[in-house]
């Protein structure tokens, strides 16, 4: 059985996934902090940062079967090097996490079953790798921005969640935007709705 391949990430009401100016200083850009702060309040988030307490409600359920059913995760250099120290030595993915890059590196080994691998040959390999790394379990397209595009252009993602939090930013980094935007046909698998976010839950039409 293929694994799903999913891309599951918080948005504003306005399309953006972080503010301008993304740095590693700034990793969720100028302004960005209403995309990411309601996540970090949540019990399921907080349990895998080796934190207790947080908000036990719908949110912090969805994020803990998001966790549940991911059995390995992509992401781009950049969605890295501004994670890396926030995640420390116990990352919050406890799955192996194939990261592209145009500069190989061994892999690294944390706690807690994360290892990170650093992908030099494309979009593909990485997806194939991961593939056979999760077994029964989904593969998350994890980020940023122009890594989900990558795999959305090349038709790869099978379902898309996307957690609409109700801020207007005005300015930062789009998700549907450049080159690999098209015509995509979807179905409307979820919606739920919370006083954080509402959460929607997409099949691509194959």
């Amino acid at each position: 059985m293929t694994a799903t391949v999913t891309a599951d990430l918080a948005i504003t009401l306005d399309g953006y996934v972080a503010g301008p100016n993304v740095t590693l200083d700034i990793p969720g850009g100028d302004g960005g902090e209403p995309i990411f702060d309601w996540i970090h309040t949540l019990a399921s988030w907080r349990e895998r940062q080796g934190m207790t307490g947080g908000e036990e409600n719908r949110d912090s359920e969805l994020m803990r079967e998001w966790f549940d059913a991911t059995g390995a995760v992509v992401m781009g250099r950049m969605m890295y090097d501004t994670g890396e120290e926030f995640w420390g030595d116990d990352p919050p993915f406890r799955t192996p996490v194939f990261v592209l890059t145009h500069h190989p590196r061994p892999t690294l080994v944390k706690e807690g079953g994360t290892t990170f691998t650093f992908v030099t040959d494309g979009i593909h390999s990485a997806l194939e790798q991961a593939r056979a790394a999760a077994g029964d379990r989904n593969v998350d397209i994890g980020g940023g921005a122009d890594t989900v595009r990558q795999y959305l252009a090349a038709g790869l993602v099978d379902e898309l969640q996307l957690h609409v939090v109700p801020t207007l930013l005005g300015d930062g980094l789009r998700l549907f935007e450049g080159p690999g935007a098209r015509r995509r046909d979807l179905e409307q698998v979820r919606v739920v709705e919370t006083p954080l976010a509402t959460h929607l839950k997409y099949r691509f039409v194959k």
